[in-house]
C-alpha cells in the first residue's frame, strides 16, 4: 500500500513548497504535481495519478479544492 500525494497550484508562478510541507508528516511515497488552473479539465498529472493508484493506496491532497472544484446547484 502506497501513500500518494496530488499537488496542484493554479499557475506556473506559484510554488508547490507549502503544499509539500503540509503533507510532509504523512511520509508520502509518490508525488504527482502540476501547475494548472482547476478549471482546466485536461490535467495530465491527475490522470497519471488515477492510472497509477491501486486498491489499498491512500491519496493525500493539501485541500479538497486542489483536487476538484465543487459545484452546488440549489
Amino acid at each position: 500500500m502506497s501513500k500518494i500525494a496530488y499537488i496542484r497550484v493554479s499557475s506556473k508562478n506559484q510554488n508547490v513548497g507549502r503544499r509539500h510541507q503540509a503533507l510532509s508528516s504523512y511520509k508520502i511515497d509518490c508525488f504527482f504535481e502540476e501547475k494548472i488552473s482547476g478549471k482546466d479539465m485536461n490535467r495530465p498529472e491527475l490522470k497519471g495519478m488515477m492510472d497509477w493508484v491501486r486498491e489499498g493506496d491512500t491519496v493525500y491532497v493539501e485541500s479538497f479544492s486542489r483536487l476538484a472544484r465543487v459545484c452546488c446547484i440549489c
